[in-house]
């Protein structure tokens, strides 16, 4: 194998492979370095496998409460957590499988084993040491982290992280789950469709808290009436765990409560994967938040370096250290690519029904004083929701007044990470929200739901 390239990757997450990829598109020979499997968290661990669980989820509990209304009648329903875990693999192995051979595609060779950086654009791993011509590329994520402090270190057994979630043999009678943003919730979503008695506890004033408001008062109250309890503005103050169970003591607004369960799921928070990547020797900085620093171009303090992917910093998504890596590629290549616009990247959580967003929340402008309007829909107005019994939820825009852009766009929906790319590409390329109104929406679909609240933003909503 030669040991001189003209860009190596550190990671083949959804940022690192993405990079290599489109490196080697553009002529540059290009290596990936990889401790473990090709398609890092999400792949393997993360998005794909808990979007396959969630899918049982939701066809579980649509043919438990919605089939008699579809004309459908079912016996009694036997529900196989472990079957849907193996599904979940399935996809996750095919997906990987896929990276792999994307990177023979692409002629992007694999270096198996963990990097650490050193000077002069080197990194070793093992005995070997390999050499970068024109850039590194640092994209090595993150992993699950406990509360140590508190006593709730991931034990695997009954203290887990949402690795070990993906790879339980049975769902368990009772869970409590700490976080509320969108790994818990959508944990919660599943592991009660298979029978868990769930209660989510969350640190700050309520569920999703990064979401609008309004979308995450609706998820509460859908979660409300499938029996999850949600513990909002809750602390957990300390942890006895068990062979068999673990106890927390919560507080929760100046009182105090016991909460008891089977298994107890991290769901707050990720550690960032650079302890063992040799920084110092380097020279590469860290923010004070434990980010590499980076310029808008994601360069680091030396140059040579480069770092994509969540450890340069928020939002912690797939999809946005895909386009860093894009971006990178592209840099390296010589091209002049367009700045990625952070505050038009989506947000999804895919619990049901869906949350998704783009740009500012309701609070978030009031905090800037901006002079804004907004738009809603419920979608219990609108035809495809009715005939498909998913009608919880809202399509919620909120545009400038002056001028009518989009500030921000909500919603919640059986699809709505589907719907939301409208409003992706209207925002990227700035458009009012009477130039979305011009589109015309085909019929019935959830999307009319999107023009109706563009509508309703504008005083002249018509289905209302």
């Amino acid at each position: 194998m030669a040991n001189t390239f003209d860009v190596i990757v550190l990671g083949g997450g959804p940022a690192g492979y993405v990079c290599a990829i489109r490196c080697s598109q553009l002529g540059m020979s290009t290596a990936v370095v990889e401790r473990d499997k090709l398609g890092g968290v999400c792949v393997n661990v993360g998005c794909i496998p808990s979007k396959a669980l969630l899918q049982s989820a939701y066809l579980a509990h649509t043919i438990q409460h919605s089939a008699k209304r579809f004309g459908i009648q079912v016996g009694d329903v036997k529900l196989d957590f472990s079957a849907a875990i193996k599904h979940s693999r399935q996809v996750s192995d095919q997906n990987s499988k896929g990276v792999g051979f994307l990177m023979k595609k692409h002629k992007v060779t694999v270096i198996t084993g963990a990097g650490a950086l050193q000077p002069g654009k080197k990194i070793q791993v093992g005995g070997d040491t390999y050499t970068a011509k024109k850039a590194i590329v640092i994209a090595t994520g993150t992993r699950v982290k406990g509360i140590p402090q508190i006593g709730l270190e991931i034990n695997k057994t009954t203290v887990i992280s949402s690795d070990e979630a993906l790879f339980l043999d049975e769902a368990p009678k009772t869970l409590a789950i700490i976080g509320a943003g969108a790994v818990g919730m959508e944990f919660a979503d599943i592991f009660s469709a298979f029978g868990s008695k769930v209660t989510v506890i969350e640190m700050l004033p309520r569920a999703l808290p990064l979401e609008d408001a309004e979308s995450s008062n609706a998820i509460a109250k859908v979660f409300k009436k499938r029996r999850i309890d949600i513990l909002a503005g809750a602390a957990v103050k300390s942890a006895k765990v068990g062979d068999n169970s673990v106890t927390l003591e919560i507080g929760t607004n100046g009182s105090a409560q016991t909460v008891e369960a089977e298994k107890v799921l991290m769901a707050a928070g990720r550690a960032l994967n650079t302890e063992d990547l040799a920084l110092d020797a380097v020279g590469i900085k860290l923010t004070e938040a434990g980010f590499i620093e980076t310029n808008a171009d994601l360069r680091t303090s030396v140059d040579g370096y480069y770092c994509i992917g969540d450890i340069a910093g928020p939002p912690m998504l797939a999809h946005k250290g895909s386009r860093e890596g894009t971006h990178v590629a592209e840099l390296l290549a010589g091209h002049q690519p367009l700045p990625i616009k952070y505050d038009n990247i989506p947000s999804v959580t895919y619990c049901h029904p869906e949350v998704a967003s783009i740009g500012l929340t309701e609070d978030q402008c009031k905090e800037r004083s901006l002079d804004y309007q907004v738009g809603r829909f419920p979608l219990t107005a609108n035809g495809r929701a009715r005939a498909t019994l998913e009608t919880d939820g809202f399509v919620k825009i909120i545009r400038d007044k002056k001028y009518s852009e989009i500030l921000g766009a909500h919603i919640v929906a059986s699809h709505a990470s589907e719907m939301i790319h409208e409003l992706v590409v209207a925002r990227e390329n700035e458009y009012t929200v009477e130039e979305v109104d011009m589109a015309v929406h085909a019929h019935p679909t959830l999307s009319e739901a999107v023009a109706e609240a563009v509508l309703d933003s504008l005083g002249r909503v018509i289905h209302t």
